[in-house]
């Protein structure tokens, strides 16, 4: 007799504090966002930087993050919101069918890369006044583990789901909760969990490389390995994800809108790497 190996995952929303419910996808962009506050003060002290510049760093990262990740999603995935519904997309609201507080839904990594490196640039070159590829070395590590946080929201949300697995396979997840957008509710790939995974190998790598190598002098390297591995990651999960919209705008032959918009940012690492060995060293002086 076969026994089936799948799990099922039907947690309950959120928190639930009197009339209010602290759902687990905020609690983890909370995390996401509160753990990378304490990681980069840490980093600043190592590098003896002036802390001052932490708050604005912290402002901008999460304005970039919030208004890229919610514009990727709609110009990559869920064009029609432009005429649709417009508010929704920059309030976390729906008007139509009705109107309901939703919380922002609907974010995409690859327009909250882009917002981040716009954001990035204006603070390197306003506020902190250092190379850009400075702050982007030492952002990337804590964006690693950021990202790992949301996919763990994603996970709670039983969103962004995998295809179907084997129903004796060990990975094989039952998602009740899951939209139907994804189609029957089958065991699937916990995708979200594969990426989480991935995001914070990648942490712990870079992490280690900033502390005890003297690759963070090399101005851009940490960030070009960040961005190889990161989409990289992306890229091959893609293979077992169901699609994130009912409508993909670009994609090339039989990959997806992720994997697509993926290669350029892998090209880019490998490039940004390349440069790096000619960038000037900016070695760290100790009090």
């Amino acid at each position: 007799m076969l026994t089936l190996l799948y799990s099922v995952w039907d947690p309950s929303k959120g928190i639930e504090i009197g009339s209010f419910t602290l759902h687990y996808y905020s609690l983890m962009f909370v995390l996401a966002f509160g753990l990378g506050y304490y990681i980069m003060s840490k980093i600043f002290k190592i590098d003896n930087e002036d802390e001052k510049f932490l708050d604005p760093l912290f402002t901008w990262t999460l304005v970039g993050t919030i208004l890229g990740a919610r514009l990727g999603h709609v110009i990559f995935y869920q064009r029609e919101l432009f005429t649709e519904d417009f508010w929704s997309i920059f309030l976390p609201i729906r008007t139509k069918p009705h109107f309901e507080f939703t919380g922002f839904q609907g974010l995409a990594s690859h327009g909250a890369a882009i917002a981040l490196i716009l954001t990035t640039l204006y603070y390197s070159f306003k506020i902190i006044k250092k190379n850009p590829f400075w702050v982007y070395d030492r952002l990337g590590i804590v964006v690693a583990l950021g990202g790992a946080f949301v996919r763990i929201g994603n996970f709670f949300n039983s969103e962004i789901v995998g295809k179907p697995a084997p129903e004796n396979s060990f990975w094989a997840i039952l998602f009740p909760q899951q939209s139907s957008e994804y189609g029957s509710i089958v065991p699937r790939y916990p995708t979200q969990l594969f990426e989480a995974g991935g995001y914070f190998l990648l942490f712990v790598l870079l992490w280690v490389l900033y502390r005890y190598t003297n690759k963070k002098y090399q101005q851009g390297w940490l960030f070009g390995l960040f961005f190889i591995l990161l989409w990289a990651i992306r890229f091959f999960v893609e293979f077992l994800k169901e699609p994130q919209g009912p409508n993909e705008y670009f994609t090339l032959g039989s990959l997806n809108t992720g994997q697509t918009l993926s290669i350029p940012f892998m090209i880019a690492g490998v490039i940004i790497m390349l440069l790096s060995s000619k960038m000037k060293y900016e070695k760290r002086t100790e009090d």
